[in-house]
């Protein structure tokens, strides 16, 4: 920005900017670490017992567990002598159809949890399915629980309960105790049950709930502490029921968000034709049971794929109906071809961690990565999935990484038909992990359970050594990654339901834990310290070193409050000029900012950089609970347009599922991080209730009269940041502002 200097604001506070840097570390740190951390990652390490095989040091041992007469072993991927992935999956020598032709069975997993007690969500989809015309030849089998309460008064929310619904009718047929939706007994327990009193020549599975994607998982039950069943869990109960079996499902499905991911399509792989998910949120009404069942009613003898795309299509309608279209994915996966995405994408990550090994090279693929579509919000006011979509992560290293074409490729194979809308219109189908901002040690372990390439586990492992080493990966090799990697290696012990690792690493990743952001990261360095020229203009220049660990630049913006005492964070912006070969960033903000119709500046963060578009969101409190105002600024025409509220990803890891749209009389308190100048007390401030009003369109214009302060953020490849010092302007009506000296 440029700014005349006839006016000198020298009563502005003066702000010691080290001490403020390094408070505002200390919170964007804890804020990062605090949304999946603290929990147990919904229970996939602790819902199990694990037989220690290690020798002490975290490392496997050599105790031998394959002579367990009553243990067998799941998916096995292994690298062979040549390099290349060898996959082992269960296998039938003959298939035979479980039931006449022309007959389907859905077993629908319903976890209930807030979105029954809250919305009466599961109950609109119980009633779906009471509505379609399904024929007597299909059915819905149905277990309920998870809630605290069912709005269907014939539900009991204390015991699980099976339901068959049918051409109409829907009858209970069996009543369990009330255990906990989260737990892989209980889901193995019902498939079991289902399986042996509903067979059919098709069968297709759903989970429905809440999604976290492949590190939290899906169905976070609410009467136990949101546990949800990890992909392990998921595994290890289809895996028990496999020899009932004399098929495979015709489909598994998620109506639940962010499970379309390639880590749950290779577990479903060894036990189902095809996948149904979606990689992104799915709002709260979910998918249209009626037109599912009124589909099969009319064509009994359809299989998975056909079946597919009346469920993509159904949904993407309905999404599209209720003002969500544009933020929607869908994709149906032929699971057949999984194994040879597989093969293809291990060939890529070799090639990829191999170029990954210089570092201007690592970095430029960093870059690439965090610029790649994601799901479920990631960003600091709604919290971590780090779901990236496939292919993006593929095209990051396509220019180091040969075979880039042949996984691309690969992935057209596996996703048959997607619907995606206009804000994910380059989404593959399938989503992976990638640390867009780690969440600590227990994250990092679970992935490396379920990571489909020890190369890409070495790539995300190299970014995690470099945070947890200020950078230094000169000694990172990734002998120990290869040497431990071997995906699901465990054993199920049929008698009893349990798993237990044959071989245990999770002590690997611990060196994580003492990692924390510092905002002073040493890899950024100046040819240029960060100044404002004679024109006016704020910037800086990196060195070239600095450049090659540089993953972003963004504008950090702050206010100070009307007595002065507390510095309010308004955001991050990516209004900048940046030159990536000389190293050179510089200001290109006009004083514009995001504010409520009554005046007050709304702190907000980037979802998603669309063509023409942006989407951001802003914490607030709505009538009194905390969540954050999605909003779409339509800068080619100038229109900024709110597209609801979002609660974002909960401390289990649980991704709220559907976008709250506003209501007339509707209280809208916005929420900023701020930090008090004299005490450096780290709190939640809060600006003044605002009613909305049906119509009410937020602005985007020039800040609100008072002082503010703009700085850098300058992120390096490995998590850590640098913020420059910040310098002053002020806003007063209709005048210029000024930068203070």
């Amino acid at each position: 920005m440029r700014y005349s200097s006839n006016k000198d604001y020298n009563n502005l506070r003066q702000m010691d900017w080290k001490k403020v840097r390094k408070n505002v570390c200390r919170k964007f740190a804890a804020i990062c670490m605090m949304v999946l951390l603290v929990c147990n990652l919904s229970g996939c390490l602790e819902d199990y017992e694990e037989e220690d095989t290690t020798d002490g040091t975290g490392r496997p041992g050599s105790e031998d567990t394959s002579g367990n007469a009553s243990g067998r072993s799941s998916i096995s991927m292994e690298l062979g002598e040549d390099g290349a992935l060898q996959i082992t999956r269960p296998s039938r020598e003959v298939t035979t159809p479980m039931g006449e032709d022309g007959t389907w069975t859905i077993f629908v997993y319903m976890c209930g949890t807030d979105l029954e007690s809250e919305s009466g969500l599961a109950t609109m989809d119980i009633q779906e399915m009471v509505s379609a015309s399904t024929g007597d030849q299909v059915q819905f089998v149905v277990q309920t629980g998870g809630t605290n309460g069912w709005e269907d008064g014939q539900i009991d929310s204390d015991s699980f309960e099976r339901y068959c619904i049918s051409d109409g009718e829907m009858v209970l047929e069996d009543q369990q105790s009330l255990g906990n939706m989260g737990d892989s007994a209980s889901l193995a327990d019902f498939l079991r049950w289902g399986i042996a009193d509903h067979p059919a020549a098709h069968m297709g599975l759903i989970f429905w709930n809440h999604g976290g994607g492949s590190i939290s998982g899906v169905c976070f039950d609410e009467r136990n502490d949101s546990d949800s069943l990890s992909l392990r869990e998921i595994d290890a109960a289809l895996l028990s029921v496999y020899d009932s079996m004399t098929d495979n499902f015709e489909f598994v499905g998620f109506d639940a968000c962010l499970m379309g991911t390639i880590e749950c399509a290779n577990i479903l792989a060894s036990y189902a034709d095809y996948m149904y998910g979606s990689e992104e949120l799915e709002p709260g009404y979910g998918w249209d049971y009626k037109s599912i069942g009124d589909y099969l009613g009319e064509n009994p003898t359809a299989d998975g794929a056909n079946l597919g795309t009346v469920v993509a299509d159904s949904f993407y309608e309905a999404c599209d109906e209720i003002g969500e279209g544009s933020t929607a994915t869908f994709s149906i996966s032929d699971l057949s071809q999984v194994d040879a995405l597989l093969t293809d994408f291990h060939a890529y990550a070799a090639n990829l961690y191999a170029a990954s090994e210089e570092d201007g090279i690592f970095t430029d693929i960093v870059r690439n990565a965090i610029a790649a579509d994601n799901y479920g919000g990631n960003n600091k006011a709604e919290g971590y999935t780090n779901m990236v979509d496939l292919a993006g992560v593929v095209n990051a290293g396509a220019d180091y990484a040969t075979s880039a074409d042949t996984v691309l490729e690969a992935i057209r194979n596996v996703v048959i038909y997607s619907r995606n809308g206009s804000d994910h219109e380059d989404a593959c189908g399938l989503a992976t992990y990638y640390p867009l901002q780690i969440q600590g040690s227990t994250e990092l372990s679970t992935f490396g359970e379920i990571a489909v390439s020890p190369y890409y586990l070495s790539f995300v492992d190299r970014v995690a050594y470099g945070a947890a080493n200020a950078g230094d990966v000169s000694s990172y090799d990734n002998e120990e990654i290869t040497g431990f990697w071997g995906l699901f290696d465990y054993l199920l012990n049929d008698d009893t339901g349990d798993y237990y690792d044959a071989e245990s690493d999770s002590d690997y990743w611990d060196y994580y834990d003492s990692y924390e952001q510092t905002g002073e990261s040493a890899l950024i360095t100046f040819d240029q310290a960060p100044a404002i020229d004679e024109d006016g203009t704020y910037g800086f220049v990196l060195t070239q070193d600095a450049l090659a660990n540089t993953a972003g630049v963004q504008a950090s913006v702050y206010m100070l409050s009307e007595d002065g005492n507390d510095l309010i964070e308004l955001g991050l912006s990516t209004y900048l000029n940046m030159d990536w070969t000389t190293g050179a960033f510089s200001d290109n903000f006009d004083g514009s900012w995001f504010s409520l119709p009554d005046g007050q500046n709304l702190e907000v963060y980037i979802v998603t950089e669309g063509e023409g578009y942006d989407v951001y969101t802003s914490p607030v409190l709505l009538n009194g609970v905390a969540t954050n105002l999605r909003i779409t600024h339509d800068y080619e025409n100038g229109v900024v347009t709110i597209d609801g509220t979002w609660a974002g990803v909960d401390e289990n890891g649980m991704a709220a599922k559907e976008i709250v749209k506003l209501q007339p009389g509707d209280e809208i308190i916005p929420t900023y991080y701020a930090t008090a100048v004299d005490s450096e007390e780290e709190y939640e401030y809060q600006g003044n209730p605002y009613q909305y009003q049906e119509g009410d369109a937020i602005s985007f214009e020039a800040l609100t009269d008072g002082d503010y302060y703009y700085g850098f953020m300058i992120n390096d490849a490995y998590g850590d940041y640098y913020i420059t010092d910040y310098v002053g302007f002020n806003v007063e009506g209709d005048e210029v502002y000024y930068y203070t000296e």
